[in-house]
């Protein structure tokens, strides 16, 4: 028989046990997110290199624009421009869409040679030595690690006693199609994260960037309906084809997407998660006094060619 516990017996025990060792503390009149980037000084902001932008051209005419983070997984965003430079994805196809989770893309390692230069093992890059990389912490508890913050505006996890760190799985996150263990894929198949944050991927998959313009260009696709959102063929669920993926530094000067990340050292980057962490003005009635690692939003922006 199941046993119910009355309300107000609840509500007693609730009340005399032991406070959690962290409770939300509002900041009153906290910075509007959107007021902090309005006011941002060119200093703020850090250019993304030609080299670690991923440019993807899918036939229907949707671009899909991906900054590649190459100090947590050089091997493999090595593979990734090596694999565009050898026009890998081209004619590829985006294959599967599961609601909450991931877009999934690519062009069958299987069936076809991999460019020259692509190191068909590369080692598993799911984490990486905390030693130089200066985070900010975020200031707030994270539930998927020891501490959180961010490095260089991407959103890290670490653990201070083992002095290792990792890419937060964040909404946006780009990562490595993978078989089972040891294999760690090549890069040649990616994910987009377009659900909820799945931290629990965090240190079992390399993480190798974000989707930093035209994330509605996957996450708006109809679902698969195949097991875990593939295409079904018997449901004549047709994959996107994929025109083209490639570097901008490969692109023509006149038409080189060129973007901006809010740095996180700044002053102005802590006001920004004061605001994110107590949002008011005339539609929050209570600050929550906290925010996720991945409720942040790092901002980031198009800029016109210099």
């Amino acid at each position: 028989m199941r046993r119910f516990i009355p309300l107000a017996s609840f509500l007693a025990t609730a009340a005399t046990a032991q406070p959690p060792a962290w409770s939300p503390a509002p900041v009153a009149n906290a910075p509007e997110p959107p007021e902090v980037v309005a006011s941002s000084a060119p200093s703020d902001w850090r250019p993304v290199a030609p080299e670690n932008l991923l440019v993807m051209e899918l036939a229907d005419g949707g671009r899909v624009v991906i900054e590649l983070a190459p100090d947590f997984a050089p091997v493999h965003v090595a593979n990734i421009r090596a694999l565009a430079r050898g026009g890998w994805w081209n004619g590829a196809t985006v294959y599967r869409v599961q609601e909450n989770y991931v877009v999934q893309w690519g062009n069958n390692e299987g069936d076809n040679p991999l460019p020259e230069g692509v190191v068909a093992q590369p080692p598993a890059e799911y984490e990486r030595p905390a030693a130089g990389l200066s985070p900010r912490p975020l200031g707030y508890p994270d539930s998927y690690a020891a501490a959180a913050g961010h490095v260089d505006g991407w959103p890290v996890a670490w653990d201070p006693a083992r002095g290792m760190a990792w890419l937060a799985h964040c909404f946006g996150t780009v990562g490595v199609g993978r078989d089972l263990a040891p294999d760690t894929g090549t890069g040649g198949e990616l994910y987009a994260v377009i659900g909820h944050a799945p931290r629990h991927l965090d240190r079992n998959i390399a993480t190798v960037g974000r989707v930093i313009e035209g994330i509605g260009a996957l996450s708006a696709r109809p679902r698969g309906t195949g097991d875990l959102g593939f295409y079904n063929a018997e449901r004549d669920e047709t994959p996107i084809a994929i025109r083209s993926v490639r570097l901008a530094a490969d692109l023509p000067e006149a038409v080189r997407p060129r973007f901006e990340v809010m740095r996180s050292d700044t002053q102005a980057f802590t006001r920004y998660v004061t605001g994110r962490a107590n949002r008011g003005g005339s539609f929050f009635n209570v600050p929550a006094g906290g925010v996720d690692l991945c409720n942040v939003n790092v901002p980031v922006r198009r800029v016109a060619a210099r």
